[in-house]
């Protein structure tokens, strides 16, 4: 390896690295470059956007009784 990234980390997100790199056995640099891997093979594969384009309804809730404002 010949790249070195510094980050810093929240306290919760440091301490679940520490936990996790205890739990494993693993050495905290490995589990980062496990999870960015991982986010780098399912770049593009957000579950959450084969639902885009597919709700029906009126764009504005507005236009929906019970929401109107008058």
């Amino acid at each position: 390896m010949s790249n070195t990234l510094t980050v810093r980390l929240t306290p919760e997100l440091a301490a679940w690295l520490s936990e996790t790199a205890r739990k494993t056995g693993l050495p905290a640099g490995r589990i980062v470059r496990q999870q960015l891997e991982r986010a780098r093979a399912e770049e593009g594969n957000q579950r959450f956007l084969r639902h885009a384009g597919k709700i029906r309804g009126p764009k504005d809730l507005s236009e929906r009784r019970g929401f109107s404002r008058g």
